[in-house]
């Protein structure tokens, strides 16, 4: 096997030889012609060469292929045989050759590391695929260090290592903080390439123990820390006053500034460089410098300029980024760094490599027997690619013979080929840098023409545009194509077409006689075959009215016309775009057929507005400027309605048109818009004034169209902003002569009231439109689909004629023709109607019930005859009741309810049931007359449901350990009650409950008594009944069992007895006697006890307590009144937890040794209590690091 380090897989389909000597095309294939033809196998996807997988996840190495008949798959593993079957951790996907391998059962990834390769290979040949190189990611821990602090004087510079792990692939460098906060980067400090960061200068600000390298790598989604990095910047101030403190009087030491220098370069060392990029990359060349001031960075080409669009500087232009570099990029790059003391540069040489890349890659050939063709695998590179061949897999020079092929160095030349010469062949370019190779078949293939574009496809172009005309075909050999106009017409030929080679017919300029049928004809030697197809062109879409510069004035109406002509077969939008954007979403923009219009115009609608037409074929626009400025400044003008119009003429009388012509009144300082003209009709509607027409407000003639048989008078009224002005004077009356009427009425209505007649209605002229005296109606009518003449009568003007003697629901044809005494309107149009229904005869059958659950229920019937109906059908009415309750066996008030289902439905869902009841139902149809017959009725149970609550639940006769409950069964059982639940739970004084217990109580039992129950006990009882289908709702009461009888009988006696009576009473006047004197010494001015212990003791916090018998004195101090627990709750067992006593505010006010006074006042000591000892556990206590946490994330 060839020595490779990449290779590409060819990505065709199936493709065709269109020209001896050229590569094949791919073509779009159907179904039908992809299982007739036989195809070498085709590489469609595979991994990447250099796969780095995820040592958590299993492996998968994708190799799809495709080919007829579909190819089978083996791989190579370090250049040898790769036997899957004998791994059981590795498995194929089916009808593929992708490889999966399963690493959750313990496996390292790490074991398979290595080279893999795919084969390919049916009857036809073989392809194979890149090397793929299997390496796991890894993302190794930092190495443990000891990291000294970096102590700097101000203005040095400083350069802080990062030292990354070294991972697969390489991890991505930042620096944060403790607070995982990225640290600034400027000028002055910056992250070089390698992820070190380096300080320019350092200055005081930079002090800080947290500078930490992050290392992220992506492929593990893991980040790894360095530990943090801790920098002091000793100022020169501080330094100058540690340094004299430490000298005496006599040293010489002056106190110097920091002191300014030129620039020096940290990296890269020394005055030159090299570097070397391959072609396609991104070249990135970087300078950092130390200096105060911080020194700038300019970069330079020597000998030329930096590439324009591919160069990019970055990290404040210490970096110098030329993307997709080739050869041109090689040289000399010098990076200038300077201050205002100074500069330093150095010079990076340059060279760019290239791993191999095509110039021509070999394309798939399909070709006929005794053909010849050529594969051409040209590449270049730096250094030039040297190129190999290979036939299904296999170097060339051990490939089995084939007399039809001569290798020529990167071309393989094919002469009358065979059958038996299809294979595929590799082509493997490489150099030092890599290699390309791919894979190409020769396909040898007979083969009749065969035209894949559809029959009569239709092609639409516009007028003096191209017509481009398909004919995709296959044949081997290649067919050659002739295209005809017309089934029988002459072959196309001269300058006025091109003929490509794909077959297509382009006509340059297609005219509207291009329009017809087009022939494509494909012949070769083995055989013939032809295709019609249909070519449209229509008439161009052309703006005959574009928007036109407007200047308005705000607060004024702007309006753009568009008006087009387009082809007629052809439907157009329009779209208006303001400044290429849609209109804004305001009311004020109104867009009509054929205009745009804006009122109470803004500075916003500033702007240049497009009108855009569109049809399926073409596209036009035109555009138009609006520009708004302000109004001048006017003198204030009263402004008000116009004074009506004068001197009203009639001239031109003709007998059905006039023209009118007026003066118009005063404007009142506000144009006149329009002017409206009414007319009366003195003839039939004396005093009432119609509108008949307006005009714009630049007119004052109108040629107005007129009825006969009307006297009509005219008046103008003026129409401004303001309003309208008052009607002028009445012209003349101008009457017209008679004529026949020249419409007939409408809304005619054929409705039959009862069923055996026909109700014809409609709506009478109005008089104008009776053209003439003597107004009649001609009404005629005749059955529908049955072969009578028409019936017609003569009315008077009325508006309604009943036909009786119908048949009932019959459609009938009507008409209602006007006539006068002049003559007959024209022939009106005819409607249906229909005479009058009557109530349907037939009931619907086949009713059926299905019982969804207890409470739903669905209703199928089959639906009756239309001709039974005897009218419209409007729908079928299920009535259905309950008849009884299954569990009660008692019948109740029969109510009916009734359902309505509109239309021909033939089903429905009957809800709201009751369960575990007996039901009956029956269906009638519906029409506008009413109801038919019902259905027989049909019976129906519903299911078994939950049962309600129990009606009620007592507990009477309570006693020391028992209870009595007495209930009531529940109103709606709702089937057979199989067994009551009762649960019951004590509740303490804390209203805590107590354990759960369930007792099942047969259904039925009405009473219980509860034994063994705890004496002066509450307990809660939940109560509910159950059936076969399940438990209903749940009804609940609390009851208390009594007091222990012997303990409250102790209760009583005490109470009652006579002594302790005595004693009480004894007690409380001693009380009253003691209260007496106190009151009295007091009234006095003398001392009692308490007074004395305040003269004894001035200070009330010496002695808060007497010594001897414990008892209160008057004052109570702070140490009386001791500081409660924490949170001052106690469990009710009296004990106190370890983490309460441990944490109690006595505490707290011992840590600061000191206490409160009553008025809050500081007291310096509490005396009796040791200082207290720093909290235990402070280390497990506290919340974890985000350090850690960032560290442990996967």
């Amino acid at each position: 096997m060839m020595k490779m380090k990449s290779i590409s897989a060819s990505k065709a389909s199936l493709v065709f030889f269109l020209c001896q000597m050229i590569s094949a095309l791919d073509v779009p294939l159907d179904s039908k012609l992809l299982e007739e033809l036989s195809q070498p196998p085709t590489i469609t996807q595979q991994s990447p060469k250099d796969y780095i997988v995820d040592p958590r996840e299993n492996i998968v190495i994708q190799c799809e292929a495709k080919g007829k008949p579909p190819p089978s798959f083996s791989w190579t593993r370090n250049g040898t045989h790769f036997d899957i079957d004998k791994d059981a951790q590795v498995t194929m996907k089916p009808n593929s050759g992708t490889l999966v391998v399963n690493i959750m059962n313990g496996v390292k990834a790490e074991a398979y590391e290595g080279v893999y390769q795919c084969t390919a290979r049916n009857e036809r040949g073989a392809a194979i695929s890149n090397n793929i190189v299997i390496r796991p990611s890894r993302s190794p821990l930092w190495t443990k260090e000891k990291l000294e602090p970096n102590h700097v004087r101000e203005g040095d510079s400083l350069v802080l290592n990062c030292r990354p792990p070294v991972g697969l692939p390489p991890p991505i460098i930042f620096w944060m903080d403790n607070a995982f906060q990225r640290l600034p980067q400027s000028e002055r400090v910056s992250q070089g390439l390698n992820g070190d960061l380096y300080f320019s200068n350092v200055q005081p600000e930079d002090t800080r123990e947290d500078y930490i390298c992050y290392a992220r790598f992506n492929h593990t989604q893991t980040i790894q820390q360095k530990q943090p990095i801790s920098v002091k910047v000793f100022s020169m101030d501080s330094l100058n006053d540690t340094i004299a403190a430490n000298l005496s009087d006599t040293d010489i030491y002056g106190a110097k500034p920091v002191t300014e220098r030129p620039p020096v370069l940290l990296t890269p060392t020394g005055s030159t460089s090299n570097k070397v990029e391959l072609r396609g990359n991104v070249l990135l060349l970087e300078c950092i410098a130390a200096g105060l001031p911080t020194p700038v960075i300019r970069w330079i080409k020597e000998g030329g300029e930096l590439p324009a669009n591919r160069t990019f500087f970055e990290n404040f232009k210490k970096t110098l980024k030329i993307v997709d570099v080739s050869e041109a990029d090689t040289g000399n790059y010098k990076c200038i760094a300077r201050n205002a003391l100074g500069s330093t540069h150095h010079v990076i040489s340059v060279t760019v490599k290239a791993a191999p890349y095509w110039i021509t890659a070999p394309r798939n050939l399909v070709l006929s027997p005794g053909e010849d063709g050529t594969l051409i695998c040209r590449a270049n590179g730096n250094p030039k690619p040297s190129i190999s061949w290979l036939t299904n897999g296999v170097p060339i020079a051990i490939a089995p013979e084939d007399p039809s092929r001569k290798v020529d160095g990167d071309t393989i030349i094919f002469s009358a080929v065979q059958e038996r010469s299809s294979a595929v062949y590799q082509c493997n370019a490489s150099n030092e840098y890599g290699y390309l190779l791919a894979n190409a078949f020769v396909n040898v293939l007979a083969e009749p023409p065969r035209i894949l574009t559809p029959t009569n496809k239709l092609y639409q172009v516009i007028a003096d545009s191209p017509a481009l005309i398909d004919c995709a075909y296959f044949g081997s050999p290649k067919p050659e194509i002739e295209w005809f106009k017309g089934v029988k017409g002459s072959i196309l030929r001269g300058n006025e077409y091109v003929f490509h080679d794909n077959g297509t017919l382009e006509i340059p300029v297609a005219q509207k006689d291009s329009t017809g049928t087009y022939t494509c004809v494909a012949r070769n030697k083995l055989g013939k075959t032809q295709n019609e197809v249909q070519l449209e062109v229509k008439d161009p879409t052309v703006i005959i009215k574009q928007p036109e510069y407007k200047v308005i004035q705000r607060s004024a109406q702007a309006s753009f016309e568009c008006v087009i002509k387009h082809d007629p077969t052809l439907m157009p939008t329009v779209i208006w775009l303001k400044d290429n954007n849609e209109l804004p979403d305001d009311e004020r923009f109104l867009v009509g057929k054929d205009n745009l219009t804006i009122m109470n115009v803004t500075d916003k609608d500033d702007g240049t507005y497009t009108c855009i037409v569109n049809t399926t074929l073409d596209s036009v626009s035109a555009s138009a400027v609006l520009t708004v400025v302000a109004a001048p400044p006017t003198p204030a003008i009263i402004y008000a309605r116009p004074n009506p119009p004068l001197d009203l003429e009639l001239t031109g009388q003709l007998e059905r048109s006039i023209e009118l012509s007026w003066v118009p009144g005063e404007e009142n300082n506000s144009p006149i818009t329009n002017f409206v003209i009414e007319y009366e009709d003195g003839l039939h509607e004396p005093g009432v004034w119609h509108y008949q027409t307006e005009v714009p407000g630049s007119q004052t003639t109108v040629q107005l169209k007129l009825s006969p048989y009307v006297n009509y008078s005219f008046r103008v009224i003026a129409v401004n902003e303001i309003g309208r002005s008052q009607p002028s004077e009445p012209s003349e009356q101008y009457l017209t002569k008679s004529a026949n009427p020249d419409e007939n009425p409408s809304n005619v209505q054929g409705i039959g009231s009862e069923p055996d007649n026909l109700v014809i209605t409609w709506e009478s002229l109005k008089g104008f439109q009776s053209n003439g005296p003597g107004l009649q109606y001609k009404v005629s009518w005749r059955q529908k689909d049955v072969d009578d003449e028409w019936t017609s009568v003569v009315v008077a003007n009325v508006s309604k004629y009943i036909v009786s003697g119908t048949p009932t629901f019959v459609p009938y044809e009507i008409k209602v023709q006007a006539l006068n005494d002049l003559g007959y309107a024209p022939e009106p149009s005819e409607v249906i109607g229909h005479s009058g229904e009557d109530l349907p005869m037939v009931a619907p059958g086949n009713v059926q019930v299905h019982v969804i659950n207890s409470t739903l229920a669905k209703v199928h019937w089959d639906p009756v005859p239309l001709k039974s109906v005897r009218g419209h059908l409007q729908g079928y009415k299920v009535y259905y009741w309950k008849v009884q309750s299954l569990s009660r066996r008692s019948k109740r008030h029969v109510e009916k309810k009734i359902l309505t289902f509109r239309g021909n439905k033939t089903f429905g869902m009957l809800p709201g049931l009751e369960p575990y009841s007996s039901y009956k139902l029956n269906v009638r149809v519906v029409n506008g007359k009413g109801e038919g017959p019902a259905s027989p009725d049909k019976v129906f149970k519903t299911p078994e449901g939950v049962p309600s609550s129990p009606s009620f639940l007592k507990i009477t006769n309570p006693t020391l350990d028992s209870l009595t409950l007495e209930w009531g069964s529940p109103t709606h059982p709702n089937g057979v009650l199989t067994s009551y639940i009762l649960k019951f739970q004590p509740i303490n004084n804390t209203h805590e409950l107590g354990p759960l217990v369930e007792i099942i109580i047969p259904a039925n039992e009405s009473s219980l008594i509860l034994k063994n129950l705890n004496y002066s006990t509450r307990y809660k009882f939940y109560f509910n009944a159950q059936t076969s289908v399940g438990s209903g709702s749940q009804i609940t009461e609390e009851a208390v069992t009594i007091m222990d009888e012997a303990m409250a009988s102790r209760q009583v006696d005490i109470a009652t007895q006579g002594w302790f009576i005595g004693l009480m009473c004894a007690v409380a006047l001693l009380i009253l006697i003691l209260l007496i004197v106190c009151f009295i010494r007091r009234n006095k001015g003398g001392k009692y006890p308490v007074k004395e212990k305040e003269d004894a003791h001035a200070d009330p916090e010496i002695q808060p307590m007497k010594e001897d018998d414990g008892t209160f004195g008057e004052y109570s101090d702070a140490e009386d009144h001791k500081p409660l627990k924490k949170g001052s709750r106690t469990p009710s067992d009296r004990t106190v937890k370890k983490e309460d006593s441990d944490d109690s505010l006595v505490d707290y006010g011992e840590g600061v040794n000191g206490q409160f006074n009553e008025d809050g006042s500081f007291i310096g000591q509490y005396s009796g209590k040791k200082e207290k000892e720093p909290a235990e556990g402070n280390e497990s206590s506290e919340a974890p690091s985000p350090v850690n946490a960032m560290n442990s994330f996967v």
